[in-house]
């Protein structure tokens, strides 16, 4: 049985969220704040996806994913937030937030995201290496390489990367991303998909291969040419 813990400050959150939770067969715990939540997050057995309330007393919701992500907590982070900047969306995966989900939500929704994020958490402990130019994922221990460099990325950008290393040389349109990676239709707003696509080339900037622009369509991994090489 999957394992969720829900930190929020607001009670009937905690409350409406983990009875929906627990009715479709996941094991719920929850914290009313970030303290208690990094004390439950932190001991015992791991949790499969951790949801974080943006806006709290104390400790807020990107100091927690912070905190988490130095001490090598590798739940998947859902944050819950009323913010919509892209500047907040940026803060909010920069610190290691995998998804985001504005106030007020639908149940129902959190339901088919989190749902996605098990299912693609367990069906990508799959063996197998990807390869293309300099850039080497090794999907077992999700650990990827430029030349023999070991590079950091982030949870969900090295989901991003192994979908174009499975389609390298073809155009990604942002739908299409988002489908794949989150499993839902972010209606009208695919700042998602660019926020993410812009700190991963920043990463791969010492790669011969990089991520490129579609304009008006979406993204491909490709070759660089020899003079952005030498650039």
């Amino acid at each position: 049985m999957k394992r969720i813990l829900v930190i929020d400050d607001n009670d009937d959150i905690r409350k409406i969220i983990g009875y929906d939770l627990i009715k479709a067969g996941y094991d719920v715990d929850d914290a009313m704040d970030a303290d208690s939540g990094y004390q439950k997050a932190t001991q015992g057995d791991p949790y499969d996806l951790i949801i974080i309330d943006w806006m709290m007393p104390g400790m807020n919701g990107i100091e927690l994913i912070r905190l988490l992500r130095s001490k090598r907590i590798n739940s998947v982070l859902f944050m819950l937030t009323a913010k919509d900047r892209i500047d907040d969306l940026e803060e909010a995966f920069a610190a290691g937030a995998d998804d985001y989900l504005r106030k007020p939500f639908s149940t129902k929704e959190l339901e088919l995201r989190i749902r996605h994020h098990l299912r693609q958490t367990s069906s990508s402990i799959s063996s197998g290496i990807l390869c293309y130019g300099d850039l080497t994922l090794d999907k077992r221990n999700r650990r990827v390489r430029i030349k023999d460099h070991l590079i950091a990325l982030t949870r969900k950008e090295i989901d991003l990367l192994s979908l174009f290393l499975t389609h390298p040389d073809t155009i990604l349109s942002r739908d299409q991303i988002l489908n794949e990676l989150w499993g839902f239709h972010y209606v009208g707003d695919t700042r998602i998909v660019d926020v993410h696509i812009f700190k991963l080339r920043s990463k791969l900037k010492e790669s011969c291969v990089q991520i490129s622009a579609s304009r008006g369509i979406g993204y491909l991994l490709e070759r660089k040419k020899p003079q952005e090489i030498n650039d």
